[in-house]
């Protein structure tokens, strides 16, 4: 048993070779500040260019704040698991299913998860659904590549553009309705979120709006729904959560229907701690600082079975 100290060695991975790069480094500078203030002396920055980074000699634990690409897809995880580090977040093989769109749909369904109608296509090949539409590329973080086409017209140059991403697309049926999305600490709900973008949809610019100037968004929290739609949101939630295996903490992306069915699209594994951040603003609605919630992620992850 390992228990969290004052000088517990840690060090804080940032950064990562991924297109979310920037927002990871903010996420990263934002717990560096929590951890410190909240009297950790042994935490050491380390900013991630590549694969296979050095960890600092005596580390304890790598809390791990890499969005995206080798952060969020098993990479990482794995390279810590072969030298027995602990680190924060889901293991190795759930991070490498989440992270693939594909892979992660087939559970859920499997699962019996309440989640979209979907098919997969290779480059080349037309959809065999009817407009509206969604496209993804299978492995990319933070809305990149996703194309919402309405109607016929539009599908070439969205097949073209999220083909530019990957040879295999996942296309699923529009659902109309509240996005919403639910943070899961130690398998435990948060209050939900109800995502208001003000233009368009929640892309990475209406995400971080400073940085890539979008419209921005807002946020709802607790969302703006029945108490009762609220419980089979975060139900349907958790519900994915447990069947792709994700450990300490993630975030659940649903579409609530307008007849009132949750449809979880994906569950992100290192969801964005920045101070704009949905994961700190659902634990904000239960009474939860930031620099509390950084403390609980260190704390679950340092005995974390992988």
């Amino acid at each position: 048993m390992h228990h969290l100290t004052n000088d517990t060695k840690i060090a804080l991975l940032m950064g990562g070779p991924g297109a979310e790069r920037e927002v990871s480094l903010v996420s990263g500078k934002a717990v560096l500040e929590a951890l410190q203030q909240a009297g950790f002396t042994q935490v050491t920055p380390v900013t991630v260019d590549a694969e296979n980074p050095p960890i600092p000699a005596g580390t304890q634990l790598c809390y791990n704040m890499i969005h995206g690409v080798y952060g969020e897809d098993g990479g990482l995880q794995r390279y810590l698991e072969q030298r027995n580090i602990p680190y924060t977040g889901a293991g190795s093989a759930a991070s490498k299913l989440c992270f693939d769109k594909i892979l992660a749909k087939q559970v859920l369904q499997k699962a019996g998860v309440c989640t979209p109608k979907s098919e997969v296509i290779r480059a080349g090949e037309r959809p065999s659904f009817s407009t509206p539409l969604v496209i993804k590329p299978p492995c990319q973080g933070s809305s990149v590549g996703v194309e919402i086409v309405r109607e016929p017209g539009q599908l070439d140059a969205a097949l073209a553009s999220a083909g530019k991403y990957s040879d295999e697309l996942l296309v699923e049926e529009f659902i109309c309705g509240k996005e919403l999305t639910v943070a899961i600490l130690d398998g435990e709900p948060l209050p939900v979120i109800h995502i208001c973008p003000r233009s368009g949809f929640y892309d990475m610019q209406n995400k971080y709006p400073s940085m890539y100037g979008g419209a921005g968004t807002d946020y709802i929290c607790p969302a703006d729904i029945a108490p009762e739609e609220a419980e089979v949101v975060q139900q349907e939630a958790l519900r994915a959560y447990k069947a792709l295996g994700v450990q300490v903490y993630g975030r659940a992306d649903v579409l609530l229907s307008e007849e009132g069915l949750p449809y979880v699209l994906e569950i992100n594994t290192i969801p964005g701690m920045t101070g704009s951040s949905l994961f700190p603003k659902a634990a904000a609605a239960v009474g939860i600082s930031y620099a509390e919630l950084c403390l609980r992620i260190a704390e679950i992850s340092i005995n974390c079975p992988r």
